[in-house]
């Protein structure tokens, strides 16, 4: 074969390749906002004039803040502008740590994480399911005893492998998830029960420290520059992703033609991550601050993970975006005049009924952002999007998108209740309001003057939601077991509030959305009204070496959130039901249903 020939060949396997890795043409954005398409083109025109891209990529501060202590955290925040290029040199580890497990003969891979540490995992796992010839992914991000207890049962231990994650190494959930799983697994194999466990956390940790006293099988550093919700393409969601047998060279080379797209020399009217941090931000200041997700089937969960970027990045100093997920889409007369619409629709599975409600709110004149997604593989593009998208829109909301001053705030009274759980054995126990068909009612000294002389669980339920008023939110945070059950009656509770209150509505499952949402709602503007639904736990669990249990931590984690929100004013109710959650919750939502009509 003569040099021209052979150069001929090597240039035909180079773009295979290339294509094989880039794939389909980017997902494709457009956007339909009527009369508020003016205050965007506007607000990129200034853009350009401020040369805001380039000082984005230049990690310039003043973008979010003006106060040295808040800039300050903002420079050591940003690393995630170039994580997608870092993790091409640490893709042989990673894949050799991948095949290692598989060739191990591990059948599940238990990751015990929380908030950024746990939520792009779980859209891995719900987007690719079970990958032939790799362990099965679940991921446990609760402390409800029955919700950790359900998912030990679903996994043979001895062939699991424990994934835990922590970018701190001191988030309270994952250690004392590690502890449990630990014991159990010492139960089984002795000494050498650490073969099991790998840890992905912050070099220096606590985690990091434990991990190589109790002989992980692997320790995979994070970047100590890159916030937990910011992390998906780092460790945090690519190592999951790989012991699972998802194609993350795929995945990290969609995600870096998508940061091509958004880079420094790009204008903001043609970079698609500043134009859609933009519509959100100038949208939001129009008071079209409540974005609503619609995902097409197969790419279901992943709004839960844009719900924690957007909500725990811009809820703050009063202000925010709230972002809906998994509100089942209804016709346009039961949204108010405060929603934005983002429709995700994966072209090779879209939904025509999606595709005609979405056509409908559209025609109606509510706002609405479509994204075409070409391939499931380009869940890396959406990450690194919407992560400068949310940057940006944090940068016109005029607040620090990369801190999270609540979330400690919740953390703090929760180890305050507990400390007092130590010395007296027990949680603290308010008079409730009102006691009626085996639920009880608390609130603090406001929240019962608004629900003064109820009587009943009917009255106690029309005062408090006699409080939702146009532009308001509704949020149902759940101490519960996610069930089948329990996920339809809270999801009837809320589109029951939607439809007759015309407000967008939330469900956060404790203590998972305090890492989330949480930030939100006591950071955010004052426009959340609450119902807080803790329970009695059937079977408690113990945690080794701790003196409380996993329902005695869930209930100081949920006292510590309500104790956050009334201090804030919030206007918030907590809902105790017995031992029996689903019997409780058919009697909440059957008088949901009497008081709504």
């Amino acid at each position: 074969m003569n040099p021209f020939a052979q150069l001929r060949q090597i240039m035909s396997v180079i773009s295979r390749k290339r294509e094989e890795l880039l794939g389909p043409k980017l997902s494709r954005q457009t956007y339909a906002l009527g009369a508020l398409d003016k205050d965007v083109q506007a607000k990129l025109k200034e853009l350009r004039q401020t040369d805001f891209v380039r000082r984005l990529w230049a990690k310039d501060p003043t973008l979010w803040h003006t106060d040295p202590i808040h800039q300050k955290i903002i420079r050591n925040a940003l690393g995630w502008l170039h994580i997608t290029e870092q993790q091409m040199h640490h893709l042989p580890r990673i894949k050799g740590l991948a095949e290692s497990v598989r060739t191990a003969g591990f059948k599940h891979a238990l990751l015990l994480g929380m908030g950024g540490s746990s939520l792009c995992p779980e859209v891995f796992r719900m987007t690719f399911g079970v990958v032939p010839g790799y362990p099965e992914l679940h991921v446990l991000d609760s402390t409800v005893p029955a919700q950790v207890r359900s998912f030990e049962k679903r996994v043979d231990l001895a062939k699991t492998l424990c994934i835990v994650a922590s970018k701190s190494g001191t988030t309270t959930e994952p250690l004392v998830f590690c502890r449990y799983f630990f014991e159990r697994m010492r139960q089984i194999k002795g000494d050498r029960a650490g073969e099991n466990f790998i840890a992905i956390t912050d070099p220096g940790s606590l985690l990091e420290k434990l991990a190589q006293e109790i002989k992980f099988r692997d320790i995979l550093p994070g970047v100590p520059d890159i916030g937990g919700r910011y992390s998906a393409l780092s460790n945090f969601g690519i190592v999951p992703a790989a012991i699972m047998g998802v194609n993350v060279e795929h995945l990290l080379y969609r995600a870096e033609r998508i940061r091509h797209s958004c880079d420094s020399c790009v204008p903001p009217e043609d970079n698609p991550g500043v134009v859609l941090g933009v519509v959100m931000g100038e949208l939001a200041k129009q008071g079209r601050d409540k974005i609503t997700f619609v995902t097409s089937p197969a790419i279901w969960d992943l709004g839960a993970w844009m719900e924690q970027l957007i909500a725990e990045s811009t809820g703050k100093e009063g202000k925010g975006i709230v972002p809906v997920d998994d509100e089942p889409l209804g016709p346009p007369e039961v949204y108010g005049q405060d929603r934005l619409f983002a429709y995700i629709r994966y072209t090779a599975g879209a939904d025509v009924a999606q595709d005609a409600k979405v056509a409908a709110l559209e025609k109606a004149g509510h706002p609405v952002i479509r994204i075409e997604l070409a391939d499931l593989i380009n869940l890396g593009e959406e990450f690194f999007l919407w992560e400068i998208a949310t940057a940006v829109a944090g940068s016109l909301l005029g607040i620090n998108a990369f801190d999270q001053p609540n979330v400690q705030e919740s953390k703090d009274y929760t180890k305050n209740f507990l400390d007092d759980y130590k010395k007296n054995g027990h949680l603290p126990e308010e008079e409730p309001i009102l006691t009626a068909s085996g639920v009880k009612i608390y609130g603090d000294a406001t929240n019962r003057q608004a629900l003064k002389g109820v009587s009943t669980l009917e009255d106690a339920l029309k005062a408090h939601l006699a409080r939702v008023q146009a532009g308001d939110y509704f949020a149902v945070n759940a101490y519960v077991e996610r069930t089948d059950a329990s996920h339809q009656a809270l999801q009837a509770i809320r589109l029951r509030v939607r439809d007759r209150k015309k407000v967008a509505t939330t469900l956060g499952y404790g203590p998972r959305f305090l890492h989330s949402t949480g930030q939100l709602h006591k950071g955010g503007p004052n426009t959340g009204v609450f119902i807080q639904i803790t329970s009695d736990d059937a079977e408690d669990l113990p945690i080794p070496g701790e003196p409380y249990t996993f329902g005695v931590l869930k209930a100081a984690q949920a006292l510590g959130d309500f104790f956050s929100l009334t201090k804030r004013n919030r206007r918030t109710i907590r809902v105790h039901l017995g031992a029996d959650v689903n019997a409780g919750l058919k009697k909440l939502q059957a008088a949901v249903e009497k008081v709504l009509g």
